[in-house]
């Protein structure tokens, strides 16, 4: 009985010598990625985002003005309000700014022919433009910014991370104001101009566009 016991623990002692050589050989063998089926492999309109996009020919824009956005018609320096626009006669906010938009994104686009052709989606965040109290006066600045989502023209998909742009611009006052407006620079041509030199930055640069320090005043209207 005592022999047998002995060879029984034997043949054990010779199993787990064997599993533990196995372990040691399997960290020496090179690493393989495994090859799934066809079925499994994600579709290309699921693949990861690529970041950024500089070589693209946008063939549809899409801007949305929220209109969970509240308008202030406040006639005070710096009224609450997520839309503040004196540029356009006293009616739809959301849509003279959804029109600003559309119109400065489409200009900026114009000149782009890459090799990738891509959708745009315009979400207006804030467009926080001057009172006639501030622009008569002090002037200020224009507080504008937006969500850029790049898509897949077709399926929709994304094709980079969404991102926030602040867009924001010096507002003329005063005398500024005055001539600005007598040679034609409203507030509208001049941020309708800025708006499509942002995209175009941001459509055309690895880094996007860059917001300035406007000082004080840009900093009270942080989205």
């Amino acid at each position: 009985m005592k022999r047998m016991k002995l060879v029984i623990l034997l043949a054990m002692g010779g199993l787990v010598s064997a599993c533990a050589n196995t372990n040691v050989a399997s960290r020496n063998v090179p690493f393989q990625t495994p090859v799934l089926p066809t079925a499994q492999v994600a579709p290309a309109e699921t693949a990861a985002l690529v970041a950024p996009l500089t070589d693209v020919r946008v063939e549809n824009v899409t801007v949305r003005v929220p209109r969970s956005l509240s308008v202030s018609e406040a006639n005070r320096y710096l009224p609450k309000g997520d839309i503040v626009w004196r540029g356009d006669p006293i009616g739809d906010r959301h849509a003279q700014v959804a029109a600003i938009f559309d119109t400065a994104i489409r200009r900026g686009i114009e000149p782009l022919d890459g090799t990738v052709p891509v959708s745009l989606d315009i979400k207006v965040l804030r467009f926080h433009a001057l009172t006639e109290k501030a622009r008569y006066t002090v002037g200020g600045v224009h507080n504008i910014g937006f969500e850029l989502s790049i898509l897949h023209p077709e399926t929709g998909a994304l094709l980079t991370e969404p991102r926030i742009v602040r867009a924001d611009l010096d507002a003329f006052g005063g005398t500024q104001a005055l001539q600005a407006e007598a040679r034609g620079l409203t507030q509208k041509v001049r941020i309708t101009s800025h708006l499509a030199e942002v995209i175009r930055q941001e459509l055309t640069t690895a880094d996007g566009y860059k917001n300035p320090q406007l000082g004080f005043i840009q900093a009270l209207n942080q989205i």
